[in-house]
């Protein structure tokens, strides 16, 4: 039951939006992303997000593999590379080069904290 329920859901969201399935699954591994980032506090660097994004895509695909009563590897690729592609480019990327934190209260003429 549930895992039609969420098959029609997905559907629903492709039709109305008219968007390939592969655009759909960019879009919300980049949508997931932020999501954990913004509730749970911590950096797009740290693996928290990255994981909330892979959880969402595994359970993603073991709904659509009890809806169809079998896996469909090259879906479940196609689908895997393409949720999990930028979030792991963009975690990456930040824990490689952090972000350096504004510097306050410091003059540009003498370094000289205020």
């Amino acid at each position: 039951m549930i895992p039609d329920l969420y098959h029609r859901f997905i559907d629903w969201i492709g039709d109305g939006t008219g968007l390939p399935d592969t655009v759909l699954h960019i879009h919300a591994g980049l949508l997931f992303l932020m999501l954990a980032r913004v509730v749970s506090g911590r950096s797009l660097g740290s693996f928290i997000p990255l994981s909330a994004v892979i959880v969402a895509e595994l359970t993603n695909e073991v709904l659509d593999r009890l809806h169809f009563h079998a896996w469909r590897w090259p879906d479940t690729i196609g689908d895997v590379i393409n949720t999990l592609f930028w979030p792991t480019i963009i975690c990456i990327g930040i824990r490689l080069r952090p972000m350096v934190p504004a510097t306050t209260g410091v003059d540009p003429e003498d370094k000289t904290t205020h």
